[in-house]
């Protein structure tokens, strides 16, 4: 599945991880939304970066808007439509049926209790094809602030503790701040196909990153 998504802006770092069952980050106060995007003043706007934390684990609610923001993004920017948003709600009510957390791991970023960023390590093949990231994607109101990349960051960080030796995910051609994100955090371009499998015709891409050479 689009190991995906965003395909965002630059990210700014945030806050750091303060314990292990049910992680939860506070952000940094460098950060500022951009007023264009979500309408606030500039003390609003750090307001809610001051709001903003990282849970580790299931919580009610998360397939349904982790489906929201991907069919809401990819709909806007690329045409995607109701194939892509029944692949996204199915396959991600499918891994959360099966969550195993000894293997998998899933992240979501809030405000204000309102989830505006995903990522997922699905490690149910990571002995042989290896852990797949999947459904990686931001909100609008998020999107440049440096959410992704700490997701990015707490997934790759998760993935070397369980000593998996590769990472893979799906991507596809033109989401250029998402590639940025991928190639920062290590990734490679291994493989580029058109393909439909999201419903709509792109040239698809798997990116991949070897952690055996890790000290």
């Amino acid at each position: 599945m689009l190991g995906t998504n965003q395909w965002f802006k630059k990210p700014r770092a945030i806050g750091e991880k303060v314990d292990s069952f049910r992680m939860v980050l506070k952000v940094g106060s460098g950060g500022k939304f951009e007023k264009s995007v979500i309408g606030h003043n500039a003390e609003s706007e750090l307001d809610l970066m001051s709001n903003a934390r990282i849970i580790t684990g299931y919580i009610p609610g998360i397939v349904g808007r982790v489906t929201e923001l991907h069919a809401m993004y990819y709909h806007v920017h690329w045409g995607f439509g109701a194939f892509f948003e029944a692949k996204v709600a199915s396959e991600m009510s499918e891994f959360i049926s099966r969550y195993d957390e000894s293997r998998d791991r899933i992240w979501c970023a809030t405000v204000d209790d309102r989830i505006e960023a995903s990522i997922t390590i699905d490690g149910i093949h990571a002995e042989d094809i290896g852990a797949h990231l999947r459904w990686f994607i931001t909100s609008d109101a998020v999107r440049g602030e440096g959410l992704g990349g700490r997701l990015i960051k707490e997934a790759m960080r998760f993935c070397r503790d369980k000593r998996y030796s590769r990472v893979y995910l799906w991507t596809f051609r033109g989401l250029e701040s998402a590639r940025h994100l991928y190639e920062k955090a290590g990734f490679s371009l291994v493989e580029t196909r058109l393909g439909t499998q999201w419903g709509t015709q792109v040239n698809e891409q798997r990116y991949e990153v070897s952690l055996t050479d890790d000290a």
